[in-house]
């Protein structure tokens, strides 16, 4: 007889289900946290029995706090980006998105990639899914009233499906390791996540990179390849993605779901790139040829040296420095994954490989934050780490901002002058740095890896999840080392719960 299980039977079955990581019970800077609400759960409290699941939990905090930075960019939103050139700055509210509404031909009726735009850009030098993400918008804005208002309209139109992309967002990432999903708070409460959702698109691109990889947690392969396709049709950074996961699956000798894969995103980047490339090849290229030629900027360890410099160094060679340094990166990461004592976790490489780009490239936009906080978030969810990061990029956020105050303020030079500016890249370079060191030491000394302490292998791995090595380098094959200062008994790989169901 089909139906629903008794009060009983679901009781019964629970007992052989993993139990859930309780952050607050491993986390010491959790633990302190959540004092503010009642403090940490306890052992025999009731969880999953009420209608505030983790996911619903941390999705209406992720809207709240990106509701708070809706409220932060108020200031321009009733005036900044409008009247003075540097009034925008010094309340740290700045957005693309009303500016390019005209700037991008929005406002009159323009079709991004097909026709010319006036002034020194000619096309819309976006991603072509980013484009028809801002064309509708553009669709929704009501044309009628002044300019500002139609800019204002297109601001908060972009904010609502943005909001949509974030809530997107902090569901995966709760999902996508399921015996630790209240890791996903680390996404929803990150102060720099709240500062810059609204400043560009960024968060489509970011939001169909975190679905892909709950698909391969799932092991789907192919909707993997699919969302990943998407997502670099949006942006060009989750490609990079497919580097770790290919050394990855050499060392398991998961060539077939690779394989699956990488047709899939192929497919889904041509199916949407094909038509605009067929019938619009200046336009479709022009965001490739914009990222070539674009000089040295914000962010950037390559703006430091420039501006100390009396014969800076030409684009072409900043281009093919940073490449370099890049692949060398990549190599780097390679030579980790095949020779680490434990098959690294994919989330860990994610990071490692995103963030080595960011490092290495000769631009950092402040919302390129966004690409790293969901990978920060499976990779290193620990507390401390986490808001040490989050603290410098912070005042990056505001160090730019009062840079460009005072670059924009004439004789009155309100705001930060070039040495303090550089500075806060400084403070931005060494937090991201801080960070994969972290994620480094979990893989090279995986006992103090959190997500592995807990007893799982590689929960967002999918079909590495607890697979056999195939193919690795060096000691590998050794039994991970511990440190002598390490207390704690070994880990054992591949288990799903703890020796005594707890930490």
């Amino acid at each position: 007889m089909c139906g629903m299980p008794t009060s009983g039977e679901s009781t019964q079955a629970s007992v052989h289900e993993p139990e859930p990581v309780r952050p607050t019970g491993e986390d010491r800077v959790a633990a302190a946290g959540s004092e503010l609400i009642g403090g940490p759960l306890g052992r025999r409290a009731l969880t999953g029995t009420s209608w505030w699941t983790p996911v619903r939990v941390i999705a209406l905090v992720a809207i709240g706090m990106f509701a708070l930075g809706l409220v932060q960019k108020a200031p321009c939103y009733n005036g900044a980006w409008f009247f003075g050139a540097s009034s925008q700055y010094t309340h740290a509210c700045y957005s693309d998105i009303p500016h390019l509404y005209q700037g991008r031909g929005f406002a009159d009726g323009l079709v991004p990639y097909f026709d010319r735009l006036p002034g020194d850009m000619e096309y819309l030098e976006y991603p072509v899914l980013t484009g028809l993400f801002m064309e509708v918008a553009a669709w929704l804005t009501p044309g009628s009233g002044s300019i500002q208002d139609q800019e204002q309209w297109y601001w908060m139109v972009n904010a609502g499906m943005l909001m949509a992309c974030a809530a997107v967002i902090v569901v995966c990432v709760t999902r996508t390791h399921a015996r630790r999903p209240w890791d996903g708070l680390l996404v929803a409460l990150a102060p720099a996540f709240a500062l810059t959702a609204t400043i560009n698109w960024d968060l489509l691109a970011i939001a169909l990179t975190a679905a892909a990889m709950l698909m391969w947690s799932r092991g789907r392969s192919l909707a993997f390849g699919v969302l990943l396709g998407l997502a670099t049709a949006a942006k060009l950074y989750p490609v990079l993605l497919l580097g770790p996961l290919l050394v990855l699956c050499w060392r398991a000798g998961r060539w077939r779901e690779y394989g699956t894969a990488l047709g899939g995103a192929a497919v889904a980047w041509l199916v949407v790139n094909g038509p605009v490339m067929l019938f619009a090849f200046d336009g479709w290229s022009k965001f490739y040829t914009f990222s070539q030629e674009r000089g040295v900027d914000f962010g950037s360890f390559w703006l430091i040296l420039a501006q100390n410099s009396d014969d800076p160094l030409s684009t072409d060679t900043v281009n093919t420095l940073a490449t370099a340094l890049m692949l060398l990166c990549c190599v780097g990461v390679a030579a980790l994954t095949l020779t680490a004592p434990r098959r690294p976790r994919f989330a860990q490489l994610a990071f490692l490989i995103v963030a080595a780009f960011i490092l290495t490239n000769k631009v950092y936009s402040p919302q390129y934050v966004l690409w790293l906080v969901p990978l920060a978030a499976l990779a290193r969810p620990k507390w401390r780490d986490f808001l040490v990061w989050q603290a410098c990029e912070v005042a990056y956020f505001l160090g730019i901002w009062m840079y460009l105050a005072y670059t924009t303020s004439g004789d009155a030079h309100k705001g930060l002058p070039t040495d303090g500016y550089h500075w806060a890249i400084g403070v931005h370079l060494l937090g991201t740095l801080y960070l994969c060191v972290m994620v480094l030491r979990d893989i090279l000394m995986p006992e103090r890896d959190p997500v592995r302490r807990s007893g799982d292998d590689d929960p967002s791995g999918g079909v590495l999840d607890g697979a056999e090595d195939v193919f690795v380098l060096g000691p590998a094959a050794r039994p991970a080392r511990h440190a002598a200062h390490f207390e704690g008994p070994p880990v054992e790989w591949g288990r799903t719960e703890t020796t005594d169901g707890s930490l």
